[in-house]
């Protein structure tokens, strides 16, 4: 790389390096400042949570303009996008709980399950492409769960956690509807991403254990 090249490297690898301090500064102002926070620290937390959300796109973005796309920031994006969703999502099930709304609580703990189901199903899935030789690129409907996760957790955590006083409240049939959106929005990729690797599944669920057909093991 020549030494601009080098710089522009540096700087997309740090806009998606950056997102795991980030996400951190969130999650330990968060547990450890108690509720409710403070308006400042609210402000912190609630910054660094929209940064980090932010970097997922700037990186991308600037990758392209800049012709620095690499296999390892291929790899090191959708790792950070998981640090985010592992760090936010139970972040926001305990908050709701704390806060003394169950049923909330027991709708955001489904939303994370779904959330973090389809991430290793779609894992296990790329892995069984790859033994194939397909590409494990993200297909349009991986696209669209990322662009609306990042604002729909924003959003939750601005609900459960901003100071009453301010003037901005979002209402709470919002958030309802945008969890059960994020809830949509992983199952229909669950489902692309199936119907997409299905040939490979199937050959593979039909292939019989490597090594060992026409045998049993002991009963």
């Amino acid at each position: 790389m020549t030494g601009a090249r080098n710089r522009r490297f540096a700087f997309v690898a740090g806009l998606t390096v950056v997102r795991i301090p980030l996400i951190l500064v969130f999650l330990l102002i968060t547990i450890i400042g108690g509720r409710p926070l403070g308006q400042a620290w609210f402000g912190v937390a609630f910054g660094a949570m929209i940064l980090s959300a932010v970097t997922d796109f700037l990186d991308g973005w600037f990758a392209r303009r800049f012709n620095v796309v690499t296999r390892f920031g291929g790899y090191f994006d959708p790792l950070t996008d998981k640090v985010f969703y592992l760090a936010t999502l139970p972040t926001l099930v305990y908050l709701a709980a704390a806060g003394g709304s169950h049923w909330h609580a027991k709708l955001l703990l489904g939303l994370a399950i779904i959330f973090l189901l389809r991430d290793q199903w779609v894992s296990f899935l790329r892995s069984i492409g790859a033994m194939h030789g397909k590409s494990g690129k993200a297909n349009w409907s991986g696209k669209l769960r990322t662009l609306m996760a990042f604002p729909i957790i924003c959003v939750i955590y601005y609900y459960l956690e901003a100071p009453r006083s301010w003037w901005l409240q979002v209402p709470a049939w919002v958030v309802y509807a945008l969890e059960i959106a994020g809830m949509g929005i992983n199952l229909l990729s669950i489902w692309v991403y199936t119907t997409g690797y299905w040939p490979y599944l199937k050959h593979e669920l039909g292939a019989g254990p490597a090594g060992s057909q026409g045998t049993e093991g002991p009963g």
